[in-house]
């Protein structure tokens, strides 16, 4: 009889880094857009506190995505970080106001959270294996 391990194992273990972080990538785009729309208007804020909330939520779940899946495996840290904010990169070359205003704080303020998530992912990572 073999050595059989006793731990449960997860279902997203299974399934590729790229595939996960287009997941994080399309849940992060549900919520951003449905917090836009509805954060100013439940609470009463002001507009430009309104639109950044969503942002730095964005940001907030893109990184904890990227922590985890470069955690599951540290080799994805060169693309996952990409990936998972790829709108905020074509956005910032295809849209001719993006440098313009107060939004590009919080999507490249995102892409460095990001980063620095996948680095800590990928430390953990290769920690525990």
């Amino acid at each position: 009889m073999g050595m059989e391990t006793t731990g449960i194992k997860s279902f997203l273990q299974g399934i590729p880094s790229w595939v996960l972080a287009v997941i994080t990538l399309i849940v992060v785009s549900i919520v951003l857009f449905g917090l836009g729309e509805g954060v100013g208007n439940i609470f009463k804020l002001n507009e430009n506190i309104a639109g950044a909330i969503p942002y730095i939520i964005l940001d907030v779940l893109i990184a904890a995505g990227c922590f985890y899946i470069v955690k599951w495996n540290p080799k994805s840290i060169w693309y996952i970080p990409l990936i998972c904010n790829v709108l905020g990169i074509i956005s910032a070359i295809v849209e001719p106001t993006f440098w313009k205003t107060w939004l590009w704080m919080f999507i490249c303020g995102g892409w460095v959270i990001s980063i620095i998530a996948s680095i800590i992912g990928a430390r953990v990572g290769k920690k525990s294996v």
